[in-house]
């Protein structure tokens, strides 16, 4: 009997209001909405995707139907009580770099919104702000679930002003998460957010930016040391690194080069579905390395077009793999 999988997305799906940098301007939804399409995509008859998110009275009805063309996902996580959910503008400045600004915000999501997933294989929390996803949930995760649990950092690195600007942050309170997390995702950007001295003089945070590749591997050993199976952090065009502990307990270090594409026309969601990938690796290999090949793969996919079918099956990921990897 084929091996089949659960896996429960925790994330928001806000309503995007986005000008490319070519001065294109659109709406749809998106966040969590990557991470379950790219989900679904590679799990095909072989899993279920649970997204768990609150959104907007208004928007419900929507995104269910928009959710309705895959039949490998169910929506009854998806819901409207307090009439809360997202909703962000976002400016791009080049293919990666972005102004945001978010006008609504999603009620967080707290424990008893996953009661009904606890026996998932897999939570893939992708939050978008700092309040979104709470340690308690994660910690409530592990105490009560055997599923693995990766986590995107942009939650926890960015919050917003009174007028909903949207600004990275210190993730000072780091290590009271670490514990909950088996696999930690990240961009440089965030790593920076992540990594951070004792004190600093005023002068110098003026400088605090992107971590430096050097200083990842210390960041890692942080990271493995307090009980993050695999740190991975994503180098834009060049791929991915990750991090994670062989047999013997040494600190491990891969390179995982990027899977090549023709023709960027959207990077929205690229981050939420290289986490939706990446998450279906491990689960179906076990091996972290193998885990960023496919969220390489999922985040090169979204890139190339606009719509959510723009995900390759299992199938047709796998040959796109091959022929990156070699294996």
């Amino acid at each position: 009997m084929a091996e089949t999988f659960k896996v429960a997305v925790l994330g928001p799906i806000p309503r995007d209001r986005i000008t490319t940098y070519q001065n294109e301007r659109f709406e749809k939804y998106g966040c969590a909405l990557y991470t379950v399409a790219a989900l679904s995509a590679l799990l095909g008859d072989a899993g279920d995707v649970f997204p768990i998110c609150h959104v907007r009275q208004r928007d419900e009805k929507p995104i269910r139907e928009i959710l309705s063309q895959f039949t490998n996902v169910d929506v009854s996580g998806i819901t409207s009580k307090l009439d809360q959910g997202d909703v962000v503008q976002l400016d791009y400045v080049d293919q990666n770099k972005r102004i945001e600004r978010q006008t609504g915000f999603m009620d967080p999501i707290l424990p008893e919104d996953i009661d009904s997933v606890l026996d998932a294989d897999a939570f893939v929390c992708v939050p978008i702000t700092d309040y979104e996803v709470s340690r308690a949930t994660l910690k409530y995760i592990k105490d009560n679930s055997r599923g693995i649990v990766l986590l995107d950092a942009h939650g926890p690195t960015n919050t917003l002003t009174r007028k909903g600007e949207r600004f990275h942050r210190f993730w000072v309170e780091r290590d009271s998460w670490l514990p909950y997390i088996d696999i930690l995702k990240m961009n440089l950007e965030e790593a920076g957010c992540s990594w951070f001295a004792s004190e600093y003089e005023a002068a110098e945070l003026e400088n605090v930016g992107q971590l430096a590749m050097d200083e990842l591997p210390r960041f890692a050993q942080h990271c493995l040391d307090r009980g993050v199976k695999a740190l991975c952090v994503t180098l834009d065009q060049h791929g991915c690194v990750v991090y994670f502990k062989d047999a013997s307990g040494k600190i491990r270090e891969h390179v995982v080069k990027r899977v090549p594409v023709d023709h960027v026309v959207d990077t929205t969601g690229c981050g939420d579905s290289f986490a939706g990938g990446m998450a279906f690796g491990y689960l179906k290999h076990r091996d972290f390395i193998k885990a960023c090949q496919y969220g390489n793969a999922m985040g090169a996919q979204r890139c190339v077009g606009s719509q959510l079918a723009i995900y390759k099956s299992l199938e047709e990921t796998d040959r796109q793999i091959l022929d990156a990897y070699g294996f």
